[in-house]
C-alpha cells in the first residue's frame, strides 16, 4: 500500500464511482467550451468538490470568464454573475433592506451573492471596500445586513476572475481576500492546435449556448460529503503542515501561508484523491496542489522581487526541499 492508504469499503467504492462519473461528465462539458486545458478544468472541479472558491488570474482574452461560465452552466443550480466595476457598491453584492410603505417595515432584497455559484468578473476592478463585502460570504457562507444574518445556499462557490494587478485600472486584492480563495489558476495561452479548434468551434456561435447541465446542486452537495470521508493519515497531515510552515520561515517571503491555507490544502487534496478514485490522500496530491493553493497567499521580500522570484517558484523550491513521509512508517489498514 501507499502512504496513507486504506482499504475501501463497498459503500466507499460506490460513492467514489459516482463522484468520478459525475466529475467526468462535468469535465467533458467544460472541455466542449475550453479547448486544450484539461489540467485547468480538473483544478476547477477539484475546488468545487472541496467546498472552496476559485481565483482565475491571467491577461485579458484567454478565457477566464468563459471557464467560470462553463463551470457554472455545467451544474443545474442558481448562478449569478457580478461585473466588478469601480462604482459597484457592497450592497449590490450582499443586498439591502428596503422600507415597504404598505407593510410599514423593512424588507430585505437579496444581492447577487445569494446563489449556488457566483461568477465575479474582474474582481480587482472594484474598490477594496466592495471587495471586502465578500469576506463574510466566502468564509462563513452567510451575509449580515443591518444586524440580521442570512444563510447562503449549499453548495456555495465564488469563481472570480482578475487581470494582473499591473494592468491599468485595477486594485490589488487585500491579503484577507486572497486567503479566502482556495486556489488560484492561470489559463495561459492555448496551443496552436487548441487555438485552431477554437476558431472552428467559436466561429459560428458560442459553444456555451450548446452546453447543457450534467449535474445539479443536490448531487454536488452529495459529492462534497463523499470527499469529506477521504482518509488523511497523520503522516500526510504532518507533511501538509511542514509545507505550510516552510513558507513562514522562508527568507524569500515576508508573509507565509496561514492556518486556513493548511486546511484548504488538505481539503483540495481530499477532492483530488477522490477524483483519482482513491479514498486516501497521498503526498503526491499535496505536491501537485501546493502551488495553486499556497502561492497566491504569499508575499515575497523586496530581495526576492528584485531577483524576479515569483511565489510559484518559491513554493516549488519548498516542495522539492521538504522531506516526504517515509512510506514504511505511514501505512494504515482499515480495520
Amino acid at each position: 500500500m501507499s502512504v496513507g492508504e486504506t482499504t475501501e469499503s463497498p459503500s466507499a467504492k460506490t460513492g467514489l464511482a459516482q463522484l468520478a462519473d459525475t466529475a467526468t461528465k462535468i469535465r467533458r462539458a467544460i472541455e466542449g467550451v475550453i479547448e486544450g486545458k484539461r489540467d485547468v478544468v480538473r483544478l476547477a472541479i477539484t475546488v468545487m468538490l472541496a467546498e472552496g472558491h476559485l481565483l482565475i488570474e491571467d491577461v485579458p482574452g484567454v478565457g477566464k470568464t468563459m471557464l467560470a461560465k462553463a463551470l457554472a452552466r455545467s451544474v443545474d443550480c442558481s448562478v449569478r454573475r457580478v461585473q466588478f466595476t469601480p462604482d459597484l457598491l457592497p450592497s449590490d453584492i450582499t443586498g439591502v433592506s428596503v422600507y415597504n410603505q404598505e407593510a410599514r417595515e423593512f424588507e430585505f432584497k437579496p444581492g447577487a451573492i445569494f446563489a449556488n455559484i457566483v461568477v465575479g468578473d474582474e474582481i480587482n476592478r472594484a474598490s477594496p471596500k466592495t471587495q471586502s463585502a465578500l469576506l463574510e460570504c466566502m468564509e462563513e457562507r452567510q451575509v449580515t445586513v443591518d444586524g440580521i444574518t442570512y444563510e447562503l445556499g449549499i453548495p456555495f462557490m465564488v469563481v472570480a476572475t482578475q487581470n494582473p494587478i499591473e494592468m491599468e485600472g485595477t486594485y490589488p486584492l487585500p491579503e484577507a481576500q486572497r486567503d479566502r480563495f482556495m486556489a488560484r489558476l492561470s489559463m495561459g495561452y492555448p496551443s496552436e492546435e487548441a487555438e485552431l479548434a477554437m476558431l472552428d468551434s467559436h466561429g459560428q456561435h458560442s459553444p456555451l449556448d450548446d452546453l447543457e447541465a450534467v449535474s445539479d446542486a443536490t448531487e454536488i452537495a452529495k459529492l462534497v460529503d463523499i470527499v469529506r470521508t477521504v482518509h488523511v493519515s497523520d503522516q500526510v497531515r504532518r507533511y501538509a503542515i511542514d509545507l505550510v510552515t516552510s513558507t513562514r520561515t522562508s527568507n524569500e517571503l515576508r508573509l507565509g501561508a496561514s492556518p486556513r491555507a493548511t486546511l484548504h490544502l488538505i481539503r483540495a487534496a481530499r477532492a483530488a484523491a477522490a477524483l483519482d478514485d482513491r479514498d486516501y490522500v497521498l503526498p503526491d496530491d499535496l505536491q501537485d496542489l501546493a502551488i495553486p493553493v499556497l502561492a497566491h497567499r504569499l508575499l515575497p521580500t523586496a530581495e526576492a522581487q528584485i531577483g524576479r522570484r515569483a511565489t510559484d517558484d518559491i513554493v516549488a523550491d519548498i516542495v522539492a526541499r521538504v522531506p516526504v513521509p517515509d512510506d514504511s512508517r505511514s501505512r494504515r489498514n482499515a480495520s
